[in-house]
């Protein structure tokens, strides 16, 4: 274990200090496909009675208008974080009627791409210009693409952390400083070591074949309906033949926060050939939102992303610039088809307990090999990570898959305890024990539960997640929300619904204008 690190464990440990990790707050943003009761995309609108897609904090839509996503508030206790997506399922389920929630990460079979309908936000400027970004996005990477859903897991530790950590280290430069370079440190570990991530908890290693819409790929053939690999942990991870050639050279340095933000501000505001070739407007209608290599900052595809919570009417990059990084943004989980929400306490007792160990260990800057190595690393993991003898590498040395994650959650296990000492109890190190055991014995992680579910009930793919789906709206229809909770629930979307309303008879000035000064607000701060 690092210098550093050791320094850091003791620090929080003292008695005076160990309250501080009891108040990390965890959100998770979990994307859904509604379907049809025989498992097909379901192509009715965002159902009113959730509210509106535009403005109810809680249940929005992402992509496609079909595709739900839910919203907790960061909480501390991830305990309470859970109950709240909880409640919101069994919310979101009270108004489905006969349609069900998809239970796995890649997406059920799907109409043709022209029939996948693009979220819709209502006509205020705001909700168009949502609008036409998807447009871009349907037009840059197709449609397809866009229904695969994910966990997003957002985690912060404590501000008073920060200047403790900056006093005993001697850092020079503001809190505000230290704090940005400790979370960018962190991501640099998250690049070298969420490899790890995807090997415990990758649940996607088959897909739907009419997914690949006849495009040339790898995978092989498990049933005529069902397209996999055998050692997959991740294909949503993988490059399944989908690659964005405009942000090929795109990848953000993350030695600091400046070359980060640089690096996204010179990509929204440089002209990509083909997508000029393209314009912005076909037949007088907006089909992107500009020709550049990204339309917006949030169209940058990454594992994890560096957040500050926005003020109305401002981009994110511009609040990262402005107040530097407040939390992280996971968003390499896969919605693990056998849990009701796609995650459970165990798996979030052991993201705090991976993430505290970013956060906290040793992180040198990343040469470009220590780049490519944590690139091809990842991508072998989630084509082919539970394959016998997988080699990784490390430190431009071949090594053991088995033997570097038995070494990793090792390393990891003083941070468990850590958070165990902080919050009581032994269910930190428990979460590690139940990782440990899916090292030991890969039939135990869930991408190869997944398999062996399949083969099992003799099922295809959409066969086994409609089963899954059906299991789990049985789960959250059987008991509904006290009265109580139900009220709550539909009052936020009675008023998101007004506040839509609102702001679509009072907006004021052009589209087009709108727009302009969107894309102004990025190049004033790029010069």
């Amino acid at each position: 274990m690092s210098e550093l690190l050791n320094r850091r464990l003791a620090l929080l440990g003292e008695r005076a200090n160990l309250s501080l990790l009891e108040q990390c707050l965890h959100g998770i943003e979990r994307e859904c496909l509604r379907v049809t009761d025989e498992g097909r995309l379901a192509q009715t609108p965002h159902p009113e009675e959730l509210g509106s897609a535009l403005t109810n904090e809680q249940i929005t839509t992402d992509y496609s208008e079909s595709l739900l996503e839910f919203i907790t508030p960061a909480l501390p206790d991830p305990a309470d974080t859970l109950a709240s997506l909880d409640s919101i399922h069994r919310f979101a389920y009270s108004k489905l009627g006969n349609e069900y929630l998809w239970s796995p990460s890649m997406p059920c079979p799907l109409p043709a791409e022209e029939d996948i309908p693009i979220a819709y936000y209502g006509t205020s400027n705001i909700g168009q210009l949502k609008y036409v970004y998807r447009k871009g996005l349907a037009l840059r990477y197709g449609k397809t693409m866009q229904c695969i859903a994910g966990i997003h897991y957002n985690f912060s530790l404590p501000e008073k952390l920060w200047p403790l950590l900056k006093q005993a280290e001697g850092f020079v430069g503001t809190d505000r400083d230290f704090q940005s370079s400790s979370y960018i440190a962190l991501i640099r570990n998250f690049r070298r070591y969420s490899w790890l991530l995807m090997y415990l908890f990758g649940a996607s290693p088959a897909l739907d074949a009419g997914f690949l819409r006849g495009r040339s790929h790898q995978l092989e053939q498990l049933d005529p309906d069902t397209l996999y690999l055998p050692y997959a942990t991740s294909l949503r991870m993988s490059d399944l033949g989908y690659q964005s050639n405009a942000q090929a050279g795109l990848t953000p340095c993350y030695n600091d926060l400046n070359s980060y933000t640089d690096s996204l501000r010179k990509a929204v505001a440089t002209p990509y050939a083909p997508y000029v070739e393209v314009g912005t407007h076909q037949d007088g209608e907006w089909v992107q939102l500009n020709t550049n290599i990204l339309q917006i900052e949030n169209e940058y595809y990454s594992n994890i992303r560096p957040k500050r919570v926005t003020y109305t009417g401002e981009r994110p990059i511009q609040a990262l610039m402005a107040r530097g990084i407040q939390y992280v943004e996971v968003r390499c989980l896969d919605i693990n088809p056998f849990l009701p929400m796609g995650i459970d306490l165990t798996e979030s007792r052991f993201l705090d307990a991976f993430l505290l160990y970013c956060a906290l260990n040793d992180s040198p800057l990343l040469t470009n090999t220590s780049c490519s190595n944590a690139t091809s690393n990842f991508l072998s993991v989630v084509k082919e990570g539970r394959r016998p003898g997988l080699q990784l590498q490390r430190n431009g040395q071949p090594v053991d898959l088995k033997e570097w994650a038995g070494q990793l959650l090792e390393q990891i296990a003083p941070l468990a305890a850590l958070l165990d000492q902080s919050h009581g109890g032994d269910a930190h190190s428990k979460a590690l024990d139940a990782q440990m055991a899916k090292v030991q014995n890969p039939s135990l992680t869930p991408s190869a539960q997944v398999l062996a579910a399949m083969a099992e009930h003799k099922e295809s793919f959409a066969q086994f997640s409609l089963r899954q789906s059906r299991a789990h709206a049985e789960f959250f229809r059987s008991e509904p929300l006290p009265a109580e909770q139900q009220a709550r629930f539909e009052e936020l979307a009675r008023s998101s619904l007004a506040q839509q309303a609102e702001l679509e008879q009072n907006e004021v000035g052009d589209f087009d204008v709108f727009v302009g000064a969107y894309q102004a607000s990025i190049l004033a701060i790029s010069n």
